[in-house]
């Protein structure tokens, strides 16, 4: 029996059937952002320092659901796509700060917009009433399980 069938998916466990439409929601994602010559990881990146501020490479795995050694292979690659900048932080030497250049910035817009567009067809698939009911109780359950 294979697991894309209707009766198969009703029949999945709690985390299959959470993982199989993690998985439908990031390619749909993943495929928008190829399109405009971007990833979700770098995507998320962008997101997080579009607020202007340099952020620490901690809270951007952490914002980015990435682990260290990824998020590094990540920001190394944006750097060489002069989408980011690293700069030594003025109050505490030691740590270093990651900025999202003018061509990030620009990216983002882009990449976000494509994103936005993607999400429109992901809650017209599902129906806007349950795809805000499945955001709230992901929410709800995402602050329990912590």
């Amino acid at each position: 029996m294979t697991t894309t069938t209707p009766a198969a998916v009703a029949d999945l466990d709690l985390a299959r059937a959470l993982t199989l439409v993690e998985r439908s929601v990031v390619l749909r994602l993943g495929e928008a952002l190829k399109a405009e010559g971007g990833t979700l990881e770098e995507w998320r990146v962008l997101s997080f320092l579009g607020d202007g501020e340099g952020h620490a490479m901690t809270e951007i795995a952490e914002f980015a659901l990435l682990s260290a050694p990824t998020l590094t292979k990540v920001v190394d690659r944006m750097v060489s796509l002069n989408l980011v900048l690293r700069r030594v932080d003025d109050q505490d030497r030691r740590r270093v700060l990651v900025f999202a250049s003018e061509r990030g910035n620009e990216a983002l817009t882009r990449w976000t917009a494509a994103v936005e567009q993607e999400q429109e067809g992901i809650v017209s698939a599902v129906g806007a009433e349950e795809t805000a009911l499945l955001r709230a109780l992901l929410q709800r359950a995402s602050r329990r399980l912590v």
